[in-house]
């Protein structure tokens, strides 16, 4: 028997390159045919497969009478009738005629990533150009196509349709993908076709496809074994030169897909257990005990804890459990995303972050968890249930302050940065605040802008780095990169949350570039339903140029007047800065400046720029210098006050504030420590 096995293998080898030549790819359809065209890779599937499972005892009888193409339609046949990723397997309803404008674009081989639409090339054999980076010559472009997010695409619109017409378009693109993507290169890579990231989506698309549509002829079984004959190559990459952190989540997830959708592979029990050790180390390892993921991004946060959600329904269905410390720390990343959720329903914009739209995620989680605190955070209290405790919350391990007067949709709401730089898509903006009230945002992040093509040639350094953040420069130079990871979660003398005010400070350091020693201090304080008091403190060993920077939501006019107060001016809902000391202010609104240094900018969504006001407060300083900043919210009419810095020395202020409501509050503030906070309202 062994003789016969090796002389059809070697006579496959010598016709495959003319049954290659002669056979267009696109007509390969049947079993006979992909045989025809690649006996050496069916031959090597027969022996990736673990053919002495009872189950496959039909494959393995004909592969040893050198039948590879009963062998290999015996096999189809298995996976059509087995329950294996039986999640997956869908009934599917009458074909219709329906169209969809996005679908037959896509038909057309125009595809839309990160917001740039263009028609990718085909070769003269009729395959697509699988490096093409659009039309900005971004790979992150070309990376999309091959994560085969239009395959995601074509199912829904499948789903929605019930044209057949885009699967059998999906069966050419994941046909072409294979033959093109050969030879596997097997070492790590970061060409458009292999890369941890791209081997690690396709799995998962390859996963519904293969078994949404196995019993149909909608995806023809020469894909269907081009696909088998793939996975053990996507499997080496993923076990082989996978990456750390969040990527490390997305290739573990795709490898531990692949193992659990397709357990016949002799490698899957090594390839899932590898994938469990893996993941359980990493979470110890990526998330903070507060539950805050330590790239410290919260669009990253948010991709993190979907691959380990992932990976613990992917083990559940398998029947492997996972350690309680793991399915815990899932619903503390949760409980991140729920207690820092905007009163609009997005979430946090740090680090390399969108202005992600996080409440329906919030509330279904909500749902599965039973966290009526998170229903009612995310609902903005039309249901679920009042959270007991503060409305503030500080997560000490991120150095993330979240501020909060009510769960209202108007609500104010703030955020405070003392943490450390972060594990990975860092941006030095540490001492940031972003602002909202009225149910919009006031004072914002600048964004992430784009990581390759035109948009990030020209706005990445201004998004990574201190201009697009509401901080301090000094001598026009930005903060250098601080400790990427936190040791320890912050000290307890760095913050107090009450109900009746939120109060906390950090520092930032050094300035990159500059001559001698700056270090940045700033106070943080918010007195709940009514203002906020922000002191930066500015030590410096010889006379400097000080910048402070507020950046404002790109949708509003923004104005100044004579005593440098920078205002909104809508008909409902408003906010206005004012620094409270007597500096000899320059104050500048910036809007799309260009030169000599970008400002004015900012990015909601990934390729996405937007001109914004810059409110730019500049000042020279001899010395150590104090300066508070006055931030007030208001319905329409800015309110008339006067302010007093009744005491100040170098570690304490008291500040009296009178407003034309008659209200009047002195407030006492130390810099560097909760001791003494006294506020006295009158």
């Amino acid at each position: 028997m062994i003789p016969r096995i090796i002389g059809f293998y070697l006579l496959s080898l010598l016709t495959s390159a003319n049954c290659i030549a002669q056979t267009h790819w696109m007509e390969l359809s049947t079993v006979g045919d992909v045989c025809a065209a690649f006996p050496e890779r069916m031959n090597k599937l027969m022996k990736d497969l673990d053919l002495k499972i009872p189950e496959l005892a039909q494959v393995n009888d004909y592969y040893n009478d050198a039948d590879l193409v009963k062998a290999c339609s015996a096999l189809l046949e298995y996976y059509k009738n087995n329950n294996i990723a039986s999640h997956l397997r869908k009934e599917l309803p009458p074909f219709s005629t329906k169209t969809s404008a996005k679908g037959d674009s896509i038909l057309q081989d125009i595809f839309r990533f990160y917001a740039l639409s263009d028609k990718v090339p085909r070769d003269n054999s009729g395959h697509l150009d699988w490096a093409w980076e659009g039309p900005d010559s971004d790979i992150e472009w070309a990376w999309a196509l091959n994560r085969h997010y239009p395959v995601r695409e074509l199912l829904s619109i499948y789903s929605d349709t019930r044209n057949p017409k885009y699967i059998r378009y999906i069966d050419h693109f994941i046909k072409s993908w294979v033959i093109e993507s050969l030879p596997y290169p097997e070492v790590k890579s970061s060409t458009a076709m292999w890369r941890g990231l791209e081997a690690s989506f396709r799995v998962k698309v390859w996963s519904n496809v293969f078994y949404q549509f196995i019993d149909t002829d909608l995806i023809s079984p020469a894909t269907q074994l081009l696909i088998l004959s793939s996975l053990p190559e996507h499997a080496h990459y993923a076990y082989n030169f996978h990456g750390q952190n969040n990527w490390l989540t997305m290739e573990m997830s795709g490898l531990a897909t692949l193992a659990t959708s397709w357990p016949e592979f002799k490698m899957s029990t090594k390839w899932l257990g590898y994938t469990i050790d893996q993941m359980t180390e990493s979470l110890k390892g990526q998330v903070y005990p507060d539950g805050v993921q330590t790239e410290l991004a919260s669009h990253y946060h948010t991709v993190a804890l979907h691959n380990f959600l992932l990976f613990n329904d992917i083990c559940e269905r398998a029947g492997k459990p996972l350690p309680k410390f793991y399915t815990d720390q899932l619903e503390n990343m949760w409980n991140y995303l729920a207690w820092s959720i905007r009163p609009d329903g997005n979430g946090v914009m740090n680090n390399d972050s969108d202005l992600d739209f996080n409440r329906p995620r919030v509330l279904e989680a909500a749902q599965k968890y039973g966290r009526t605190d998170w229903e009612y955070l995310a609902s903005n209290g039309d249901s679920g249930i009042k959270p007991e405790q503060n409305s503030s919350l500080i997560f000490p391990w991120a150095g993330q302050v979240v501020s909060r007067n009510n769960f209202s949709e108007s609500a104010h709401w703030s955020f405070f940065d003392i943490g450390p730089w972060g594990s990975g898509h860092q941006h030095s903006d540490k001492l940031h605040i972003s602002l909202a009230a009225y149910g919009v945002d006031f004072l914002v992040d600048g964004g992430r802008f784009a990581y390759r093509g035109k948009v990030a040639d020209k706005f990445s350094k201004y998004a990574r780095g201190s201009l697009s953040h509401n901080i301090i420069l000094v001598d026009g130079k930005e903060q250098s990169p601080g400790p990427k990871l936190a040791k320890n979660a912050i000290e307890e003398n760095q913050y107090k949350l009450t109900d009746q005010y939120d109060y906390a400070w950090g520092t930032a350091e050094p300035f990159s570039g500059i001559e001698g020693s700056a270090e940045h201090q700033r106070t943080f304080f918010y007195l709940k339903d009514q203002f906020w008091i922000v002191i930066d403190k500015i030590k410096t060993d010889r006379p400097r140029n000080i910048e402070a920077l507020w950046h404002w939501n790109p949708d509003f006019e923004i104005l100044k007047n004579e005593e440098n107060t920078v205002f909104t001016q809508r008909k409902k809902g408003n906010l206005f800065i004012r620094p409270l000391n007597q500096a000899n202010w320059k104050v500048d609104l910036v809007k799309g400046q260009e030169k000599p240094v970008l400002q004015g900018w900012y990015s909601k969504l990934y390729n996405k720029v937007l001109k914004n006001y810059t409110s730019v407060y500049s000042t020279e300083i001899s010395e150590e210098v104090i300066i508070p900043w006055l931030i007030v919210p208001y319905d329409t009419i800015m309110p008339e006050f006067s302010a007093q810095i009744i005491d100040q020395d170098q570690e304490f202020i008291t500040i009296k504030l009178t407003f034309d409501s008659n209200a009047t509050y002195e407030v006492s503030l130390p810099l560097n420590n909760t001791d003494n906070i006294v506020i006295d309202e009158k």
